[in-house]
């Protein structure tokens, strides 16, 4: 999965349209701006069609990791 659109964000808290590299289906769901989410768990994410995971991270954070908020 990737992240297509950040809907809203609150602090490192968002809202996102995830994109399926394999088959292209999209969903909402939320996440976290920090480089684990963005390293480990984006890229580990099943797809809810196709059942594929990505290959590697697509995305980073947008807030840097020593931000305070």
């Amino acid at each position: 999965m990737r992240i297509k659109q950040k809907i809203r964000q609150h602090r490192r808290d968002f809202t996102a349209i995830y994109e399926c590299e394999s088959c292209g289906a999209t969903h909402e769901e939320g996440g976290y701006d920090d480089a684990y989410f963005h390293e480990q768990v984006i890229p580990s994410m099943e797809c809810p069609e196709c059942g594929k995971c990505a290959a590697s991270p697509s995305s980073a954070p947008d807030v840097p990791a020593g931000a305070v908020l």
